[in-house]
């Protein structure tokens, strides 16, 4: 069953931005990676504990364009920006996935005061040739939802399946329009950041480093180097689960949750 989402949009910077939030208590500000194809549903694990506040990225989602957008820092500053827009009571919880994973290490290097504690879930950023992502553009369309999750119905089913060309038309367009900022984002320096864990060091709230062991886009072998690069970090390795860790094994939200409330 859909979770239902209460729904704002917010002007920050100038770009409208797009906010979906559900459940109660700390809040818990939650920056998807690459793209918003997989929904938000899978945070309503969190939702009995926490207020989960979803930002769709400008120029991703239902969010406005952000023709500025020109480099990871742009985001940055958009939620910095968006921070002050929310004008929270106390200091939220930041959980990242994907490149919302690098987003957030950045976010909270640059503005740690701001947040109480950190999750990152299958991080992009390191670049780390001796642990290489895939590029996504190698993969063949027939075979990402196999890159994405370890079982592949898994992430098919936030796929077409063929039978309504419209709906077809409509998601590539999507994808097309998502894929441009996420070129923009990745274009000063490729898909992260040359000094990324030095940034890490300046991260001094705890932090969880979650990872599902048969990541086919970003290998879990990375998880031990952003775990000895934050200086309070713990590590969560999911069994049998791909990039889409939190979505393929439900307990992962239930256990990234006990973190946050310890």
């Amino acid at each position: 069953m859909a979770v239902k989402f209460e729904e704002q949009t917010l002007l920050v910077g100038g770009v409208p931005t797009h906010v979906q939030h559900v459940g109660q208590g700390h809040p818990v500000i939650f920056l998807h990676g690459a793209s918003t194809l997989e929904g938000f549903d899978f945070v309503d694990g969190l939702a009995d504990r926490f207020k989960v506040i979803c930002p769709h990225h400008p120029g991703m989602g239902r969010s406005g364009s952000a023709d500025h957008v020109a480099g990871m820092t742009d985001l940055v500053t958009h939620y910095l920006d968006l921070l002050d827009t929310l004008d929270l009571e106390v200091r939220p919880h930041l959980v990242g996935f994907s490149m919302g994973g690098w987003l957030a290490a950045e976010l909270a290097a640059v503005a740690r005061e701001k947040f109480d504690r950190i999750v990152l879930i299958a991080p992009a950023g390191l670049n780390d040739p001796a642990h290489p992502m895939t590029p996504i553009p190698t993969i063949p369309p027939a075979e990402l939802p196999a890159y994405l999750s370890h079982d592949p119905a898994v992430a098919a089913r936030y796929f077409p399946d063929g039978s309504d060309p419209d709906a077809a038309a409509a998601f590539a367009a999507e994808r097309a329009r998502e894929g441009d900022l996420v070129g923009r984002v990745a274009a000063p320096l490729g898909f992260g950041h040359p000094n990324l864990r030095r940034m890490l060091a300046r991260i001094t709230c705890p932090a969880l480093v979650v990872w599902g062991n048969k990541d086919r886009l970003l290998p879990a072998s990375q998880l031990p180097l952003w775990c000895d690069a934050l200086p309070h970090a713990r590590s969560l390795l999911v069994e049998d689960a791909g990039h889409l860790v939190a979505h393929e094994k439900a307990e992962t939200m239930r256990r990234i949750g006990d973190f946050l409330a310890s």
